[in-house]
This record gives C-alpha cells, sequence and structure tokens, in this order.
C-alpha cells in the first residue's frame, strides 16, 4: 500500500512502469562461472550467501559493509533476528573471511555497526585484517530513553589486508567555523578570513559528528529502515578508494554505496536480496547522473551540519 506524503515530501518513490524497466537493469547471476565485466557497475539482486563462492579474489579496492545489526529488524518482508553475541559472532564468520577474499593486497574495508554488536565486529575484523581504527559517528537524531542513555552514535570499523594501503586524507578535510580567530603579526593563523566567516580546514578525526542521517526532505531520503547517509560514505569512499576504483557492497540496501561511488567517479559492485531495494537503488543511480551533489560535501571539502545550506543561502544574497 502507498504511503500518503506530504507535497513536501522528497522521499524517493517508484511507479510501477518504473519498477518494470528498472527490474531489467538488474544483474541476477545465474551462472556457475562470473566474470568481472559482468559485475561491474551492477546492482546483483542475489542472496549474497549464494553468489559468495562464484566471486573473484582480490579484485576490488575497497569493502563497505552494512550488515544486519544485532537487531530485530523487518526489512520490508526480509526479517533479522536478534541473537546472543556467540550465535552473532558465527553469523559474521559465515561470510566475512570470503568477502575479505575479493579484496586486493592494498584494499581496504569498513563495517558498520552499534554498540551492541561492536564487539563481535572487533573480533572478525582482528581475525582477518589489520584493524587501523574505530570510527564513532553521531546519529543526530532518535527516540530518547526514559531508563537508559539515548543511543546516539554507531561505529564504523577500519581496516586494511596489509601495511600497503591507499589512504587519500586530503580528499576527507572539513571545514568548521572558527570560534576563537588567532593571528600571528595581525594575520590569521591557519584559518581564513571571509566576507561570510571565518573558517579553517582541520584534518578528520575518529569522530564525526557532522552527519545528517536522511529523513522526508532530502532527495536521498528512501523508506530503508537503516539507510546509511550519502555523506557518510563518501567520506570512507574519498579517503580508501583511488579514482576509478572498485568499490563493493554486500549489502547495499537502498544503494547508498553504488550511488556515492557513482558521483564520486569510482567503479561499484552491489549485492542485496530485496528487489524492491534493488530497483530503489537503480532509481537513484539514474538519478545520479544528472544531480551529483552529496549533501554537506562541497569544492572538495566537508562541512559541519548544517553549515553549508546556510552559507549557500547567505551567498545567494549578495
Amino acid at each position: 500500500m502507498e504511503k500518503d506524503r506530504s507535497p513536501r515530501n522528497r522521499t524517493l518513490t517508484i511507479s510501477e512502469n518504473e519498477r518494470a524497466s528498472l527490474k531489467e537493469k538488474l544483474c541476477c547471476i545465474n551462472s556457475e562461472k562470473v566474470y568481472l565485466s559482468q559485475l561491474i557497475n551492477k546492482t546483483i539482486c542475489r542472496d549474497l550467501f549464494d553468489i559468495l563462492d562464484l566471486l573473484p579474489s582480490e579484485f576490488v579496492d575497497l569493502l563497505i559493509i552494512d550488515p544486519p545489526y544485532n537487531l530485530d529488524k523487518d526489512f520490508h518482508g526480509f526479517k533479522f533476528s536478534k541473537t546472543n553475541d556467540s550465535a552473532y559472532l558465527e553469523y559474521l564468520k559465515s561470510w566475512f573471511p570470503a568477502i575479505i577474499n575479493t579484496l586486493k593486497p592494498n584494499g581496504s574495508v569498513y563495517i558498520c555497526g552499534d554498540w551492541k554488536s561492536t564487539c563481535c565486529l572487533y573480533q572478525i575484523m582482528r581475525d582477518f585484517t589489520i584493524i587501523r581504527n574505530r570510527i564513532i559517528w553521531q546519529r543526530e537524531k532518535g527516540r530518547g530513553a526514559k531508563a537508559n542513555w539515548k543511543n546516539a552514535t554507531e561505529d564504523i570499523w577500519f581496516g586494511t589486508k596489509s601495511d600497503e594501503y591507499y589512504f587519500n586524507v586530503e580528499a576527507v578535510k572539513q571545514k568548521r567555523k572558527v570560534i576563537a580567530p588567532y593571528r600571528e603579526n595581525g594575520k590569521p593563523k591557519g584559518w581564513e578570513e571571509t566576507e561570510d566567516g571565518d573558517f579553517r580546514l582541520t584534518y578528520p578525526s575518529n569522530f564525526w559528528d557532522d552527519i545528517s542521517v536522511p529523513y522526508w526532505s532530502m532527495p536521498e531520503n528512501t523508506d530503508h529502515p537503516a539507510q546509511k547517509p550519502e555523506k557518510l560514505i563518501a567520506k570512507l569512499i574519498l579517503a580508501s578508494c583511488p579514482e576509478h576504483g572498485l568499490v563493493l557492497d554486500p549489502f547495499l540496501g537502498s544503494g547508498t554505496t553504488s550511488v556515492v561511488a557513482k558521483k564520486l567517479g569510482r567503479n561499484y559492485i552491489g549485492i542485496e536480496i530485496n528487489e524492491e531495494y534493488c530497483c530503489w537503488a537503480e532509481k537513484r543511480l539514474v538519478l545520479a547522473e544528472s544531480d551529483t551533489a552529496i549533501q554537506g560535501y562541497s569544492d572538495g571539502v566537508f562541512w559541519e551540519r548544517n553549515t553549508l545550506s546556510r552559507q549557500m543561502k547567505k551567498t545567494k544574497q549578495l
């Protein structure tokens, strides 16, 4: 049943006619042997476990993995049931080693989770990668908790296959407003003075408080219950995948990783079991051909949350 939406609601929708044409774009992989040319820039609509053994070895520059968290969650008919840590770790072990096998020797991997699943994610990353860091990103929305602290952050574990890996820190600098501008000999030191305010470019830390979770008025929003923001994924891709490199997401969901990769000039492969989500991903990929904008990212830098839109409005008024 279609939802009633306000005229200002920009959540992605697809018509029945669109759905039929979008299905034709999907890659289903029904053969026993798969060639890389069949996979590049495709959305593969299959159960990951059915095709794990068909994927080539060491061909991916970057893995972005956003598996079901250890929670009871209904992904539009595909249900994941919460279990204990031991069982969840066994679930991770059932596919993680094979996915890591697709990574080039100098490739990187990011895997997402919450505070409940992060201990299991650490163990699986420790056993099969060289752990480099844990990123904590702040979700600025969510329900409060009366008998506990509000859960307002999620984790992303960063690992590599070897000590030789790509990392472009210059591509992920953040533009922050200077609160207490310091001068030396009367000139700004480490910051820029402009008509629109005082700003400095800073190197990124492993705590990200500049991410806006997609909501109804954002064109990237879908009805996926656990959609990752394009800005979040953009940071991972720009830092850890070279231009024209290849990103693989084995739990694609509504397509964010593939869409961002396309917008940033990278190749992509997405695997997703839910056909409806695959169609959402394909429509977003079509839209990305004419709109490469990523909320909160402009002119090669990331802006603090909700500051870029205000800056653009101010510029238009001048």
